[in-house]
């Protein structure tokens, strides 16, 4: 007779074996050190993790918090198994949490290790210790007192002052990177405290000076050589280059190096206030989980990274289409987000040529503090895939982004920059449409839709009398910060060179009226040079600008020209580099981005 009482039991036994035999299987993680605790402050530890009882498909996330607070994102899910890093800022009891997922199973797991980390400092003297970079130091000094605040005071051979950024006092040991400092020179440093009243700021406790020596200059650098001296009283005195696949560096403008920057990154973006930078990872090897998007420090340590296979699982949980890699832009936004560009592909047929291509577009996607996909824009959901790129560009070429669909392509939009404009939306550069977009942000809760396009064919008109006066296959179109209705932009100049039989690259300032869709040019200096690439655009504080020609092809090499121009158009500064450099600065000091 049938008795589903013993049909249950059964059935519940096997349910208990399997969940056993599951759990047996269940993947878990260790977490180990390349040193002993404690270090010292500044010192870089390696966090590893190993999972076990999980297949070889793996991937690991490491997040950080100080004992009692919060986790905070540094790597996001990824491949790599080891991060190094180090507290920089104060001593402390650290956890390091270190998760392992096993993508063909779907099984997850996290481990974490405490690590202490020493102050430096352990009398009432400063201390300047050398980092993983020759050119950057750390000052340690004793705690101050809670309501005030220091900073650090440093100079060298040239006896040009720098500081850094104040940092308030915390009842801890205070530590700041020293930066911007010639190789193998001899440097002093002292700190003041004061408690940050106009007062007491012109009457702080000054401590006594260190004394140290920086170190050597690795062997890869590129040359920064001088064609037309700069003024002594230039303003911005520091240039930094981002050269693509060479290590980065800054210059005075007399070309002597005062920083370098890691290896392994493509190209630096962007640079926040207190020196931290923004930099992409693109990877050859076709892999999404390779094309990595980076936050960095002064010494090259890695504090914020995701990869394109990471940001498309959330994408797709999102219902938006997968990106194959970063390009171009990574850009740090007003409330702390990262807005970066990301490539898009779809097949499409009879639409830009006959039968199906491959049409490669551009995604915004705009990152919050951990990593998380906050809002997405999509070229093809909002641009119309009918208007090809103006001189039908196509892909495999030089500046093309990685195709997961197809051998072939058009390179339709070929964004590369992106501006949070002084209203809450976004700036947004197509090369290969030669427009500049404003795509409403609205801060993160806007739907995206076009508020105007600007560049010939679009929804401007231009008060100019010169025969081709938009700027064609632009670069680093934004709007300066002390007043947004003037816009700079690099005007590369391929349409126009293409239309016109000839010309060179120029640096352009426009004024804007966004009302009445109208822009007047205030500058257009011709550069002397034809960059049919890459290439940024600044605004000074003296009032001239900067221009970055990147890619100029001549004596059968390619290299570059960086370029201050004053209001009427006359070059007053010229530096040429031996390389290829897609964006350059010019910066007060190496804490302060202009």
């Amino acid at each position: 007779m049938f008795n589903h009482w013993n049909l249950l039991r059964v059935l519940a036994a096997a349910g208990v074996a399997l969940l056993a035999a599951h759990r047996a299987k269940a993947i878990s993680v260790t977490v180990s050190t390349s040193a002993p605790p404690p270090a010292r402050v500044g010192t870089r530890v390696t966090f590893s993790g190993v999972a076990s009882g999980a297949g070889s498909n793996l991937w690991y996330r490491f997040r950080v918090r100080e004992m009692g607070g919060n986790y905070r994102m540094i790597r996001d899910y990824g491949p790599s198994s080891a991060l190094e890093w180090t507290a920089s800022a104060h001593e402390g009891v650290y956890e390091m949490e270190v998760s392992a997922r096993d993508l063909d199973s779907g099984d997850a797991a996290a481990a974490s290790t405490l690590f202490q980390f020493a102050p430096v400092v352990t009398a009432q003297k400063a201390i300047v210790s050398p980092t993983n970079n020759s050119l950057v130091f750390l000052y340690s000094a004793p705690a101050c007192r809670e309501l005030e605040r220091m900073r650090v005071t440093f100079w060298g051979p040239d006896g040009i002052i720098h500081q850094t950024p104040y940092q308030d006092c915390n009842g801890q040991s205070m530590n700041f990177y020293l930066a911007g400092m010639f190789p193998d020179a001899n440097y002093i440093a002292y700190h003041t405290v004061d408690t940050g009243s106009p007062r007491s700021s012109s009457m702080g406790k000054t401590s006594m000076g260190v004394t140290f020596t920086t170190g050597d200059l690795p062997a890869s650098l590129y040359s920064d050589a001088i064609l037309v001296p700069s003024p002594t009283s230039a303003s911005d005195h520091i240039l930094l280059g981002s050269p693509i696949g060479v290590i980065p560096e800054a210059n005075d403008l007399a070309g002597n190096v005062l920083w370098y920057g890691p290896a392994d990154i493509s190209f630096v973006t962007r640079i926040e206030p207190g020196g931290d930078m923004w930099g992409i990872v693109e990877s050859t090897a076709g892999v999404s989980a390779q094309q990595l998007v980076r936050k960095f420090d002064l010494t090259g340590m890695t504090l914020l990274e995701t990869n394109a296979a990471r940001v498309n699982e959330q994408l797709t949980a999102m219902g938006k289409r997968q990106i194959s890699g970063f390009h171009h832009e990574a850009r740090p936004l007003s409330n702390g987000w990262v807005a970066v560009l990301g490539d898009v592909e779809q097949i499409l047929t009879d639409v830009q040529g006959p039968g199906p291509i491959d049409v490669l577009g551009d995604m915004i996607v705009v990152l919050d503090q951990n990593l998380n996909v906050v809002w997405t824009w999509d070229t093809f959901d909002f641009l119309d895939v009918r208007r090809m790129a103006v001189l039908g560009e196509t892909c495999p070429t030089a500046g093309c982004p990685l195709m997961l669909l197809a051998d072939t392509g058009n390179d339709w939009t070929h964004g590369n920059a992106i501006q949070q404009t002084a209203d809450g939306n976004l700036l947004y550069s197509t090369r290969h449409q030669d427009w500049l977009i404003k795509i409403a942000y609205g801060n993160g809760v806007g739907d995206g839709h076009i508020i105007w396009r600007m560049g010939n064919d679009g929804d401007f008109t231009i008060n100019s009398t010169d025969p081709y006066p938009w700027f064609t296959h632009q670069h680093d179109g934004n709007f300066e910060i002390a007043d947004p209705t003037k816009l700079l932009v690099f005007d590369d100049g391929n349409t126009r060179v293409t239309v016109m039989n000839g010309g060179n690259s120029r640096g352009q300032v426009l004024q804007i009226d966004e009302q009445n869709l109208v822009a007047t040019p205030l500058l257009n200096a011709d550069l002397g040079v034809y960059s049919e690439a890459v290439g940024s655009a600044q605004d000074l504080r003296d009032g001239n600008f900067h221009f970055d020609a990147g890619f100029v092809e001549e004596n059968n090499t390619i290299d570059s020209y960086s370029f201050e121009v004053n209001p009427s158009g006359q070059i007053t500064y010229d530096a040429h580099q031996n390389v290829i450099v897609y964006r350059s600065f010019r910066l007060t000091d190496m804490y302060t981005p202009n």
